[in-house]
């Protein structure tokens, strides 16, 4: 049987997995026991075709994911809320305004933030930095060399710096929990702990190999626009950016294909970084990954009746 392109995320003490046509996300709850939650893909990347259009798909399956990560990440934060209190004036008007589609609001506007949040760290902020340079050289490739250091040292400080909390270390564990399980899968080896556990907490597809793949190649294209002034670098910059993403696409779909020493070498950077957002899980995390993945890969591969919308396996 043909293996399915099988993707994940770690949410807050769970994972989400993800297959061509189904999304699962699994939870430790606090009362030990396991919530799954799952439903059938319904890919508007899809329906429009944009997904076979190579170096176009990228940005909006990348669209897409972050919908579906901050979907998830939403519905697992629910089961360690602690009592709310009676809603706030704000929570009152945006449900007055919105009704059932506040929370769809909030989600977009979530995600709005962090695109802000991450175009200004990892884009502006380092053009900006990069152009203090121009007063001891003019050499394009020198500066546009050295904004792109700039943002890949931002990249991993930042990594860094937050992998000392707690909180994103458990997040970072079930990373780890996340790359075994799909490890054990695509050696077509029985989904469970034993099996999981040998693998390593590196895979190439990985978010974090997108990340350092999508540095690399917006050095090199912004390289091609000379270095302008600080507002023209920045609109530069922020047009290229479905480009970049679109590229860094089809070359993490070569990573995650392809197992020679070329695909090695181009992975190694960012295998290496995930050494900083990957931790090793224990066993409950690993089951939580694993119960999962089984959920998204069908009936056929793994034996389980998986009808209905929601599962809690004790």
């Amino acid at each position: 049987m043909r293996k399915l392109n099988v993707g994940g995320q770690a949410v807050i003490e769970g994972v989400m997995m993800k297959s061509e046509n189904k999304v699962a996300v699994a939870v430790r709850k606090p009362n030990k026991e396991i919530d799954l939650n799952k439903r059938n893909l319904n890919s508007w990347v899809r329906k429009k075709g944009l997904n076979n259009i190579p170096f176009i798909r990228g940005s909006f399956i990348l669209i897409e994911s972050m919908l579906d990560g901050v979907r998830s990440l939403n519905y697992s934060a629910e089961f360690f809320e602690e009592d709310e209190e009676e809603p706030s004036k704000f929570d009152e008007f945006l449900n007055n305004i919105f009704k059932e589609k506040t929370n769809d609001v909030i989600i977009y506007f979530s995600i709005f933030l962090s695109l802000i949040f991450s175009v200004g760290l990892f884009i502006l902020l380092p053009t900006f930095l990069g152009g203090i340079l121009k007063n001891f050289t003019q050499n394009i490739l020198i500066l546009n060399l050295f904004e792109g250091i700039i943002r890949i040292l931002i990249f991993i400080g930042y990594v860094s710096l937050i992998s000392m909390n707690n909180d994103i270390k458990r997040v970072f564990q079930y990373h780890g929990a996340e790359h075994k399980a799909i490890h054990c899968y695509e050696k077509n080896l029985p989904l469970d702990v034993d099996n999981a556990r040998d693998f390593t907490t590196l895979h190439p597809r990985c978010g974090t190999n997108f990340m350092f793949i999508v540095m690399i190649v917006s050095m090199l294209l912004f390289s091609l626009f000379g270095w302008p002034n600080p507002f023209l670098r920045m609109v530069y910059r922020l047009l290229c950016l479905p480009i970049v993403s679109g590229i860094a696409y089809e070359i993490i779909k070569v990573a995650g294909k392809y197992d020679n020493s070329f695909v090695k070498v181009l992975a190694l950077p960012g295998m290496y970084l995930q050494k900083i957002t990957t931790k090793e899980p224990d066993d409950e995390q690993l089951e939580v990954a694993l119960v999962a993945l089984k959920a998204v890969i069908g009936d056929k591969e793994n034996g389980n009746d998986n009808k209905g919308d929601i599962d809690k396996v004790d």
